[in-house]
This record gives structure tokens, C-alpha cells and sequence, in this order.
């Protein structure tokens, strides 16, 4: 038995089918043990009960390592709408920000609603091609949630360098499974509760020293401060260095679980996890290719059959879990995923 096998043997206690990770990841067990502990400590008005910005500071510091970035570079919040928020309100009036057409809403709308800026929207497959000269920025998934298509980030980061333009990249459906470097890029964004096996309320946000000075922290509260304990009351007198000025205050239960799953997946590696799940995925895509289904191309961990949307009332009725997202069928597999599962889902597939 390897270490992916064992290591997934003792953590995850799911008794579905479960291939529906973009949708949200299981919890492992030493995450649900971290959330229960701290959970009752507060119901017993225990002093462990207030949540441990130690926790909090270890999984920035995971999530620095899973990305390849230095910790000074992570700010931690709850959302990646809120994160790119903060980027949207930097950008003077009349900016021009590109997108790629039918990315995930977070990565666009925080631009959209404001009614000064210039949002153009371009194919994904084209979009290095489509930076020009008056571009401001360029916000992208690195993996698309829709289909599990993944962006040519090399290319794109090229094009903004070309033209002096900012980069934006939400990682949240790579982060955990494709090995991703965070370091060439402004700004990236990633929640926990995906791939990264944690719960909602647990996101990070990468900044690079040079573009740290081009954020306002609009919601800096006392733990933006350099120290904490000493802004409590008042205006803060110095705010932080780096990226942790850019902090929200942490929901605990979540960072206390993101703290048990970054462990996890570091003891993995996110090669093994890599080499894993894009298995499984062109097992199921070989699969789908016998009984004559034609997913969206590609190799990533996320897999999406365009018209068999509707299949997936019957597929959670079988006890397998997928989701319907545009149309399509969308399956994902992560390290708790089997071969059994990707036969399952096939089978109940070729019966209906």
C-alpha cells in the first residue's frame, strides 16, 4: 500500500461515490476532529474556545508552501469575491480589465459592478492574444470551474508583461491537485473548501511585493495591525508587513480544519495527488469514449460531459456524487477517489 492509499484509508470516512470535489472536497477526518475540538471548547466557555491565530498563521504558511511563495505573501479572508473585491477597488475609473467568457462569477463580477471600469471578455484559448495596450488587468481561473479547461498561464502572463498590465488568478480549482506557482503572478486567489479539503470560510490571497503598495486594505481591522494585541482600540498606528495587512478577521472553525487538510495534502505531495487524479480522469474519459460520450478535451482532475446534465439527479439518487454545472455532466476526482468509482459512475452511466 503507498502512501496515498494509506494516508486516504485513515482520513476519509464517505460512504458515496463522491466525484464532485469542484463542488466542494471531504473533510478528513483530523480536520472534522480540529472543528469538533474547537467547537466544544467554545460550547464549554473554555479559554481554547476564542480559536488559535497560531493555526491560522500555520495554514498561511502551508498554503505559501503548496503555492510556492514566501508567507509574507499571504493574506488569509473568507472569500475569493472579497478578495477580488480588494483588487477591483484598486483600479482608478475608466481601467480596462479582461476576462475570459463564462469564467466563474467571483472572478468577474467584483469588476463588473463597478460601472468605471471597462470589462471586455475574450475565448479562454485566445485570451494571451487579446491583451492589448489599454489593458489594466487581466482576471482568470487557472482551471476552469465550468469544464476543467486550463488556461495557458505562461502565455498570458507574457502578454500582460508585454503591455505593462496587472494578472489576477483564481486558483481555487487547481490549488490541491495541479502543481500551481502563485510567484509569477500580482495577485492569486484560492478558497480552502475545494481542493484544498477544508470548509467555507478559509481563502488566500497572494500578493507580490510589487503590487503589494497598489492595494488599499479597505477592510483592515486590528489583526491587519503589525501587532495585533496593541490595536485593539483606536486607529492603528502601523499596519502590518506584507501581505497579512490585507487579513480578515479568521473564521476559526474553518482555519482550524484548512490547518489538519494543508497537512494532509503536504504529506501526500501534490504530485502523487497530481499523478492520482489525472489517472482516474482519463480512465473516466476512456470510459466515456466506449459508450460514445465526448467530454470537454483536456487532462485536468475535472471532467465534463456537454448535454448530460441531466443524468445527475439520477447518478445522487445512485449514491454517486456529481454536479450539473452549464449544461454539462461534471465529475472531478481527488485523492479519495478509486477506480471503483470512476467504474461506478460509468456503469450507472451505460444503464440509463
Amino acid at each position: 500500500m503507498d502512501l496515498l492509499d494509506e494516508v486516504t484509508r485513515a482520513e476519509f470516512a464517505h460512504s458515496t461515490t463522491y466525484l464532485n470535489t469542484a463542488t466542494c472536497g471531504v473533510l478528513p477526518r483530523s480536520a472534522v476532529a480540529a472543528v469538533r475540538e474547537l467547537a466544544e471548547a467554545a460550547g464549554a466557555g473554555a479559554p481554547t474556545g476564542f480559536g488559535d491565530f497560531d493555526r491560522v498563521n500555520r495554514s498561511r504558511a502551508a498554503f505559501a508552501r503548496l503555492v510556492g511563495v514566501d508567507a509574507e505573501r499571504v493574506a488569509v479572508g473568507s472569500a475569493v469575491s472579497t478578495h477580488v473585491g480588494l483588487v477591483a477597488a484598486s483600479l482608478p475609473p475608466g481601467a480596462e480589465v479582461l476576462c475570459p467568457e463564462g469564467d466563474f462569477s467571483s472572478v468577474i463580477n467584483p469588476f463588473v459592478v463597478r460601472d468605471d471600469l471597462k470589462v471586455r471578455f475574450a475565448p479562454l484559448e485566445s485570451l494571451a492574444e487579446a491583451v492589448g495596450p489599454d489593458t489594466a488587468l487581466v482576471s482568470l481561473s487557472a482551471v476552469q470551474s465550468a469544464d476543467g479547461r486550463i488556461a495557458d498561464l505562461p502565455a498570458v502572463r507574457a502578454a500582460t508583461t508585454a503591455h505593462g498590465a496587472r494578472m489576477l488568478v483564481d486558483a481555487s480549482q487547481a490549488v490541491g491537485w495541479l502543481p500551481f506557482d502563485a510567484s509569477p503572478y500580482d495577485y492569486t486567489v484560492a478558497v480552502g473548501f475545494k481542493w484544498l479539503l477544508a470548509v467555507r470560510g478559509a481563502s488566500f490571497l497572494t500578493v507580490s511585493q510589487e503590487a503589494q503598495p497598489t492595494l488599499t486594505p479597505l477592510h483592515a481591522g486590528w489583526v491587519a495591525a503589525e501587532s495585533m494585541w496593541d490595536a485593539t482600540y483606536g486607529p492603528i498606528s502601523q499596519l502590518a508587513h506584507g501581505a497579512r495587512r490585507f487579513d480578515e478577521s479568521p473564521a476559526f472553525l474553518a482555519y482550524h480544519a484548512a490547518e489538519a487538510s494543508l497537512a494532509l495534502i503536504e504529506r501526500i505531495g501534490i504530485d502523487a495527488i497530481h499523478a492520482h487524479d489525472t489517472a482516474l480522469a482519463a480512465r473516466y474519459r476512456a470510459g466515456l469514449a466506449r459508450l460514445g460520450h465526448e467530454p470537454v478535451p483536456g487532462e485536468a482532475a475535472i471532467v465534463s460531459v456537454p448535454g448530460l446534465a441531466d443524468r445527475q439527479p439520477a447518478l445522487q439518487a445512485a449514491g454517486i456524487a456529481t454536479s450539473a454545472r452549464a449544461g454539462a455532466l461534471r465529475a472531478s476526482f481527488h485523492l479519495y477517489s478509486t477506480e471503483a468509482d470512476v467504474d461506478r459512475l460509468l456503469d450507472v452511466l451505460s444503464s440509463s
